[in-house]
């Protein structure tokens, strides 16, 4: 005789496979990440993707003036082509502002680095005292915005207002002015590196902090110096925050605007295209020729992307190479 079981408890609750209440909990399951990520996705394509587009749109576009231009017809947006992208990169303001950017990087970056390495690596050894108060101390220009920052150094570089100029006045020496043509690049390196060496600095040691104090304590027993540690087991260690902090500090070089922007004003030597965003500026705003800076602005981004994409293939590959 054929037995029938009835089961009762959890077992019971279970929904059985192609039931109306498994496809309700599969599509929760599926569902409702997406509907988390609506917002951000959403705020994405509206104010990054929907803007870039646009800007990529606009770039192979151009003006057309038909008779004197006076009549309200007269003027249209026709196609161009690559016609922006040729003036853009056969324009000497452009060739010279990239230059005067690659001097700023070349001087600015190993010095960023430097010193954000050595504060680091500083405020990770056990002899140092203070540390909190360091650590914000070392920060905190990092917080000021660039143009407060420029603004206030724009005003301790000129001579006639300078404490600095002031005292070497009295002691019978002519400080040379920062906001000359020749040392201008310096004064705007001054000001990045001010506010710059803070974040890298922070990233930096919160790598350090992560480092498992075991490794130190073997090295302290083999009888490593502080220096030696630091060379041969910390730096090595945070090689990759190494990497990220130079390639965001790559980024940042290549769109300086805020402090020769800031400065401009109070220095005759900087023109209103120092540097590619300054020409951009200048085009979109000054000269309304929005056409010509959205094609400058995606040679910009694009060479931001292809410059990091390099590096970082550079550095995988002499990783990949240690390694083997």
């Amino acid at each position: 005789m054929a037995m029938t079981v009835t089961r009762t408890g959890p077992a019971a609750k279970t929904a059985a496979p192609g039931s109306p209440r498994r496809a309700k909990n599969f599509k929760s399951r599926v569902l409702v990440p997406y509907a988390m990520l609506a917002p951000g996705i959403i705020l994405f394509l509206l104010f990054m993707a929907a803007p870039i587009v646009y800007t990529l749109f606009l770039s192979f576009q151009k003006k057309k003036v038909s008779g004197l231009g006076l009549g309200k017809n007269s003027q249209s947006q026709v196609f161009a082509g690559l016609d922006n992208y040729i003036s853009a990169l056969t324009d000497p303001e452009f060739t010279a502002s990239v230059l005067r950017v690659l001097l700023y990087g070349v001087i600015l970056i190993p010095l960023m680095l430097g010193f954000a390495l050595l504060f680091a690596l500083l405020l990770d050894s056990r002899r140092t005292r203070a540390g909190n108060f360091s650590r914000t101390a070392i920060f905190l220009p990092y917080a000021v915005p660039a143009v407060i920052s420029s603004l206030l150094w724009g005003f301790l570089y000129l001579p006639g207002v300078s404490p600095f100029h002031f005292v070497a006045r009295q002691l019978g020496v002519e400080l040379p002015s920062l906001l000359d043509p020749n040392l201008v690049t310096f004064a705007i390196c001054n000001i990045a590196l001010w506010g710059g060496v803070g974040f890298n600095m922070i990233v930096m040691y919160t790598s350090l902090k992560a480092v498992p104090t075991e490794i130190y304590e073997a090295a302290k027993l083999d009888g490593c110096s502080e220096v030696q540690t630091a060379l041969r087991i910390k730096i090595p260690i945070i090689a990759p925050a190494l990497v990220m902090t130079a390639l965001f500090s790559m980024i940042a070089t290549l769109q300086v605007f805020a402090e020769p922007t800031t400065l401009r004003p109070l220095a005759n030597s900087l023109s209103t295209s120092w540097s590619p965003l300054m020409l951009v500026y200048r085009d979109a705003f000054t000269r309304n020729d929005v056409f010509s800076a959205a094609a400058t602005s995606i040679v910009i981004a694009a060479a931001t992307f292809i410059i990091s994409f390099l590096f970082l293939r550079v550095v995988q590959k002499r990783a990949f190479g240690q390694e083997n």
